[in-house]
């Protein structure tokens, strides 16, 4: 990046490299009549590289529980090694285990389903019975598919993907395995979307009624149906942790594409954490009512918003760090939609403490709040590094979202701002539908040790530096028990809460640390 905002700061770190100088070659002098036959040349033998390991493909595919099992495409080649294929089945109709084997990458030869949809209910009363099927995708293992391919779990159906902080879960494109990508690829496959039976708004049943059983939706762009949306809000769509999807979006059909993760009406059965979107042609993540509640969520190179929030989602998030690419990507925040279905219940409830969130990318605002959505951003850091002349942090769009709290509308009143600092070169724009920038000042002004007009002294892009930590933090617990107690700001305190290393991959766009090497190449254990 060429452009540096005036207080960003950025680490650095020096190589050092050694030179090594020619060989001296003498030559031998003549005199007289003297004639010397000197013995050829021995063949130079050349100094052997640093030596690399490569993968070697594994015998065959493992057996699976699913009846239609595996199928063995063979082997793929890239810049890591040889491997073997194996292609997943369309549907898993039985649970099942993809097992990390060195040399084996799974594959996704379109749309793969995680058992049935199993509707809106958990019995049979809505016409549909559970197939009960878990996907569990071992620690290390590698998921890699192209186009349209997504991975779709289905309502009454689980996924059980649990990596660890040094051998994550990796979804991600054919091109990645190839080792055709760059840091600015992105578009290659669909992503992973989750389907419950939590409340939703937005009915696509006409006259159906809001955050109950006949109140469903689509997945954005599905050609065949992909449902979710229900009445119960612990339902249990399984767990994601120690889990990164690169690469993803593909448009599956007319404008709509998918994210890196997408849920539908998941439950607070549901779990999420260390989680890492890297490159979506959209948003980052997208979350569709129902229950969202993760941890240690990493976006980088998001081309739309970073984190986007709809129909009735209640949400929690404490510790994300979200960076634009330079020149990419749109907000950091979009919280839902005026569609003039603002006042649906259950309304939206999205809350998020200790985010840092650095925009690189000239555009309308950073952060925008609107359809009447509830809001609460606290202990975050925003900083603004696109072209002059910048990017104004906040946007609040329709009265609707900044009106006094109603408990027959379950609105509680205006987006809430706590220990919130901004480096922008403009902390606020006007809104839509009668929201001035004054108004949304005044929303920000009554919130306690904020700051509109913040210095930021963060290093490796990230890190807080001293200014972020003289910032006087909020106790989110105030908002939800989910959140820990915090007595800092940002999503990083200082060099050693390294909770980002190790699960991570590195990118132009942003370094990680030690981890398992750069998102253009596949980790090699």
């Amino acid at each position: 990046m060429t452009y540096f905002h005036r207080s960003l700061i950025l680490g650095c770190s020096t190589l050092a490299l050694a030179g090594c100088g020619a060989d001296d070659i003498a030559s031998p002098g003549t005199g007289g009549n003297i004639t010397i036959n000197n013995p050829a040349a021995p063949t130079p033998t050349p100094t052997p590289p640093p030596t690399t390991k490569l993968v070697t493909p594994a015998a065959g595919c493992p057996t699976i529980s699913d009846a239609q099992g595996l199928t063995d495409e063979g082997t793929i080649s890239g810049p890591t090694g040889e491997y073997r294929v194996c292609a997943l089945p369309a549907r898993f109709n039985s649970s099942s285990t993809l097992r990390q084997i060195d040399g084996l990458l799974y594959r996704m030869a379109g749309r793969v389903d995680v058992g049935s949809d199993g509707g809106p209910t958990a019995d049979a009363a809505d016409g549909a019975s559970d197939t009960n099927v878990t996907l569990t995708i071992e620690a290390g293992a590698i998921v890699y598919a192209s186009g349209s391919s997504f991975l779709m779990v289905n309502r009454g159906n689980k996924i059980n993907a649990v990596g660890t902080a040094t051998r994550p879960i990796i979804f991600t494109s054919r091109d990645n395995v190839l080792g055709l990508n760059t840091d600015t690829s992105s578009g290659q496959w669909g992503g992973v979307v989750l389907g419950g039976r939590a409340p939703v708004t937005d009915c696509i049943a006409p006259g159906a009624t809001p955050g109950t059983i006949g109140c469903e939706r689509q997945v954005e762009g599905a050609a065949q149906p992909a449902l979710f949306g229900g009445a119960t809000v612990n339902d249990n769509s399984g767990r994601l942790s120690y889990v990164q999807i690169r690469y993803s979006g593909f448009v599956l059909s007319g404008d709509s594409e998918l994210q890196s993760l997408t849920t539908g009406g998941t439950g607070t059965g549901t779990q999420f954490d260390h989680i890492m979107s890297y490159n979506s042609s959209d948003d980052g993540v997208e979350f569709f009512g129902g229950h969202v509640n993760v941890k240690n969520l990493i976006v980088v190179g998001a081309e739309d918003d970073a984190l986007d929030t709809d129909t009735g989602v209640q949400a929690n998030m404490q510790y994300v760090i979200a960076i634009q690419r330079a020149g990419a990507g749109d907000t950091m925040i979009e919280a839902d939609s005026s569609n003039g279905l603002e006042d649906q219940t259950p309304r939206q409830n999205t809350q998020i403490s200790n985010a840092t969130f650095i925009h690189r990318r000239a555009g309308d605002q950073v952060v925008r709040i609107r359809g009447g959505t509830d809001y609460a951003l606290v202990n975050s850091v925003i900083l603004d590094a696109s072209p002059a002349p910048g990017t104004p942090c906040l946007r609040i769009d329709q009265t609707q979202t900044t009106r006094a709290a109603n408990a027959g509308l379950q609105d509680k009143g205006p987006p809430v701002f706590q220990s919130l600092v901004l480096d922008c070169d403009t902390a606020f724009r006007a809104g839509s539908s009668g929201v001035t920038a004054a108004d949304t000042q005044a929303i920000f002004g009554a919130g306690a040790n904020n700051n509109s007009s913040f210095t930021s002294t963060l290093s490796m892009t990230y890190i807080n530096g001293t200014n972020e930590n003289a910032v006087a933090a909020f106790d989110p617990k105030a908002l939800s028990s989910f959140f820990d107690t915090v007595t800092y700001v940002g999503a990083v305190r200082n060099a050693a809460d390294n909770w980002y290393e190790g699960w991570t991959c590195n990118s132009a766009t942003a370094s990680f640390g030690t981890n398992n090497g750069a998102c253009t190449s596949l980790p090699v254990y």
